[in-house]
């Protein structure tokens, strides 16, 4: 017998799977999802599916495990389980456990169903089977995977859970900006919102909102929606970075910086011995990116000394060495404490853009060749692959625009700044044709930034102040962005302007003392 039984998770007790004592389990938010399963089968169904929606893998796979072991036939404990083993939003990196796991429950499609006593259980089943056993690459899958999802929401609209897999769903079967995500990513926020005003405390509705939204133009949208998650699901590492993806579009260092803390604090203590480490990483890189903004050159050190443990504990994580190699990177580009390191055929693109800009720097041009070569063997090795994902294409892109950085940068130390401004302008062009940033500028020193840089340097100061502009508009309240357009607009005797600018800094760095600080006081006259 179906029995709806709702779910309030704000430090409530719910049982064990023992049944021994009650012991409390930690905020994951509200949810309201019918299911032919009862008691405590459904209870720990229904945290999994709460956490899930907070993209929380570990934690929500042991509560799918536990209702599968209290009920055997419950197919809806199968299903959930099966989203546990590959990222929504990125490359798939696991097709191999999701259908091991609905093997369990039936042989073929057929025996799945059959386990589904209702026909809208028997649509997530559905679901799934396409996402994983079906035709084709990732990204047909996961397209099939949304029609799917989006006949049941025709079918069921007034269903909360359906609703928010659906909007995920759109997420997850948009491709890269200019073929339409626009649209789906759209569509998808303005059903995550309706979720939530039902029932603003639903983790997947402010979740998929902060998705949804998550680009320059659309993130105040988005903010309520922020402020809430970090609230509402504290149990779950992601769910604390996730509300950071829309304070970075804000700038809003200080909760860019304390908010990732949070969140690599709890996925530490959840890290057991051969966990995947990417709650942790990916904390400690928006983390220190908050702080370098904020002027904390300490603290953003302390998150490469993090980071070298990370990687200590598990070297053999691809994730752990790349974010490894964007912390280094990242504080020699944001502080101007050039670093020149070797080029070889390890060195990761962040790497070699650190290099590349610090040897043009300190005239060490022959190096800066090198740097830019190797990046565009690293584009053309990546193009090669061909790989099924926009994600591959986005990041050959970024190895694009890297090369395209220290090429322009050089090629202006070598003389010829007409040239060296024509390729930095070329790589402004490339970005703009990619999805606006949503989150940590990626590649690591904006282009419209560098850009902007130079022609500044060159005398170019009205189409430097306009590409600063442009800057701030893609990376809000960035500190680098904020000095130059400063300079820019002083150097145009727009007094006013310039002071407004100076007069942000001086709220971002407070009393931390960096080599821009004295800069700001005098400018400001604090």
């Amino acid at each position: 017998m179906k029995r709806l039984l709702t779910i309030l998770l704000f430090g409530t007790l719910l049982a064990s799977v023992t049944g021994a004592n009650e012991t409390e389990r930690g905020n994951v938010g509200s949810i309201s999802f019918p299911s032919s399963a009862s008691g405590e089968a459904q209870a720990h169904f229904l945290r999994g599916v709460s956490i899930l929606h907070s993209f929380g893998w570990k934690q929500a796979r042991l509560e799918f495990q536990a209702a599968q072991k209290i009920d055997p036939n419950f197919a809806l404990a199968y299903w959930g389980e099966s989203l546990c083993y590959n990222h929504p939003l990125i490359s798939e990196w696991d097709r191999e456990t999701p259908t091991a796991i609905l093997s369990k429950l039936g042989k073929n499609l057929k025996e799945r169903l059959s386990k589904a006593p209702t026909e809208r259980e028997k649509g997530f089943i559905r679901a799934v089977d396409a996402l994983f056993f079906g035709d084709g690459d990732t990204q047909v899958r996961r397209t099939a995977y949304m029609h799917v999802m989006r006949a049941m929401h025709k079918q069921y609209p007034q269903d909360d859970e359906i609703a928010a897999f659906y909007a995920l769903s759109l997420l997850m079967s948009a491709g890269p900006a200019g073929d339409g995500s626009h649209r789906s990513n759209i569509l998808a926020g303005s059903i995550a919102m309706g979720i939530t005003a039902r029932n603003p405390n639903h983790p997947g509705a402010v979740h998929y909102t902060i998705h949804a939204f998550d680009d320059p133009v659309h993130a105040p949208l988005a903010l309520p929606a922020a402020y809430v998650f970090a609230d509402i699901a504290a149990a779950v590492s992601h769910a604390r970075h996730m509300p950071t993806h829309i304070f970075i579009q804000h700038g809003l260092w200080d909760l860019v910086a304390s908010q990732n803390q949070s969140a690599y604090d709890a996925a530490l203590a959840l890290y057991e011995p051969g966990d995947k480490v990417g709650d942790m990483v990916h904390a400690l890189d928006w983390g220190q990116y908050g702080e370098l903004q904020r002027g904390d050159i300490e603290r953003a050190r302390l998150w490469i000394s993090r980071m070298e443990k990370i990687l200590q504990k598990a070297p053999e994580q691809p994730r752990a060495q790349g974010t490894y190699n964007n912390v280094r990177a990242r504080i020699i580009i944001e502080t101007g404490d050039w670093l020149v390191s070797a080029v070889t055929a390890e060195s990761s693109g962040p790497e070699l853009l650190a290099t590349g800009l610090s040897a043009v720097k300190l005239n060490e041009l022959e190096v800066a060749q090198q740097a830019a070569d190797r990046l565009g063997e690293l584009a053309a090795e990546m193009a090669s692959q061909n790989k099924d994902s926009s994600y591959y294409s986005q990041s050959n892109k970024m190895l694009v625009i890297m090369q395209k950085e220290v090429a322009g940068v050089l090629t202006i130390a070598r003389g010829d700044q007409e040239a060296g401004l024509a390729i930095l302008k070329s790589a402004v062009e490339l970005t703009e044709t990619m999805r606006p940033p949503n989150g940590a500028p990626n590649p690591l020193k904006p282009p419209h930034e560098l850009y902007a840089e130079a022609l500044l340097e060159a005398g170019n100061v009205s189409q430097a102040l306009d590409a600063y502009n442009s800057s701030l508009a893609r990376t809000a309240n960035r500190t680098l962005s904020l000095a130059g357009a400063a300079r820019a607009h002083k150097a145009l005797g727009n007094k006013i302007a310039a002071r407004e600018n100076y007069q942000k800094l001086a709220a971002i760095l407070g009393e931390r003392d960096i080599p821009l600080s004295a800069e700001v006081r005098s400018e400001t006259g604090s």
